[in-house]
């Protein structure tokens, strides 16, 4: 259990990084630099300690699916950035990806 939950600090971590990777112009502006530089650090920490149990490839999809779905949703949000249908399409079919991996599969167990 405690190593899904490194899995989850790591998708949040990445999500916050690349969150501040756009506010951080090209790296051009320090606070949001150095966020970015330690959320990926923390992201990629918490990666390598969920892969110590989690197989590597179950760990990896469902860390970029879930951060890919979010990502799209912060951009949406945050910063205006525009969805149309075969995107919502698109992520949809990757969220079901991850649920289908994390809750059906027997990969993961």
């Amino acid at each position: 259990m405690v190593y899904w939950i490194y899995l989850a600090v790591a998708i949040v971590a990445e999500v916050a990084a690349t969150s501040a990777l756009k506010l951080s112009d090209g790296m051009t502006r320090l606070w949001p630099s150095l966020w970015v530089i330690a959320g990926y650090s923390v992201a990629f920490y918490c990666l390598a300690q969920a892969i110590k149990v989690i197989p590597v490839g179950i760990s990896y999809a469902v860390w970029a699916g879930t951060g890919i779905v979010l990502i799209a949703l912060i951009g949406w949000a945050l910063f205006g950035q525009k969805l149309d249908l075969p995107a919502i399409a698109g992520i949809g079919l990757i969220l079901a990806g991850v649920v289908m991996v994390t809750l059906v599969s027997d990969s993961v167990h």
